[in-house]
This record gives C-alpha cells, sequence and structure tokens, in this order.
C-alpha cells in the first residue's frame, strides 16, 4: 500500500480521538455547570437595589473584593464580565451579572434580583425607564447600531 494512504489513516483515528475526547470533557463540563446552576439557585436570595451603572469590564478593574478576584479561573480574568453598580440600601456595590440579566436591565432602575452571592441570577424592573425593543430586520435577527457594536 502507498504511503500517503497510511497518512491518511494515520490522520482520520487522530481526528476521531479527538473528537471523542471532546465530547466527553463537554459532557463532564456541562454536567458540571449543571450542578453549579442548582447550587447557585438553592443559595440565591431576594434583594433590591438600584442600578447605578452597568458596564461589561475585566474583574481586575470591576472593584470587586480580591477574595473573588482570587477563586476566579485564569481564563475568566482576562474575559470581559457585565458587572452592575448598584446600590442597596445605603451601601453601594459591584455584582457580576448573567448575560442574559444584563441585556433587560438599565441604568436608575429600582430591581428585584435573585443575587446568589455576588451573582445576580434574575431580575425583574419595579421602577425606572423600560429597556426599548432592539429593531429586527428582514432577516429576524437584531440590528445594532455601530456604537453598540464597539461596546
Amino acid at each position: 500500500m502507498p504511503t500517503w494512504f497510511w497518512i491518511v489513516i494515520g490522520i482520520t483515528a487522530v481526528v476521531a480521538v479527538v473528537c471523542i475526547l471532546l465530547i466527553v470533557f463537554g459532557k463532564r463540563t456541562e454536567k458540571k455547570q449543571k450542578q453549579q446552576e442548582a447550587e447557585m439557585q438553592r443559595n440565591a436570595q431576594p434583594m433590591s437595589f438600584y442600578i447605578i451603572d452597568k458596564k461589561k469590564m475585566r474583574l481586575k478593574n470591576a472593584g470587586l473584593p480580591k477574595v473573588v478576584y482570587d477563586n476566579v479561573p485564569k481564563m475568566a480574568k482576562i474575559w470581559r464580565m457585565p458587572i452592575l453598580k448598584v446600590k442597596v440600601g445605603n451601601r453601594v456595590m459591584n455584582l457580576i451579572c448573567d448575560d442574559k440579566v444584563y441585556k433587560t436591565l438599565l441604568p436608575k432602575q429600582e430591581v428585584k434580583a435573585q443575587v446568589s452571592g455576588m451573582y445576580v441570577i434574575s431580575a425583574k424592573r419595579v421602577r425606572g425607564p423600560i429597556a426599548e425593543q432592539k429593531k429586527r430586520g428582514k432577516d429576524g435577527k437584531v440590528k445594532e447600531s455601530f456604537i453598540d457594536r464597539l461596546r
């Protein structure tokens, strides 16, 4: 048999092994993520607060406690996370927010939310500006302005 045939068989075997490993590790991480979400739902507490500002920034610049920054995985330290600057009672604090929740909130809103530690799981507007619906194109996708894409 020609040499190129064995090379092709070797490459397909390597690709098959890599695909199987990705599937196995994907299932494991999915299971861990479901367990973590269930734990966060168990520990969630209702909280009412006023949103002063919202930004996407790195955890290092977010003004979170050092303990939080130290316990975050290395890859998450690089990412830009959705951060809410809120006023709870007479204290001003920063909270990490879920992406889905972050899109529905606006600054200068009073919100009732489910918070697990420093992570906002869900939120419902009580008072303040209402988030406007984004314009949709003919294909059903949301049209974003140039400025929104830069954020």
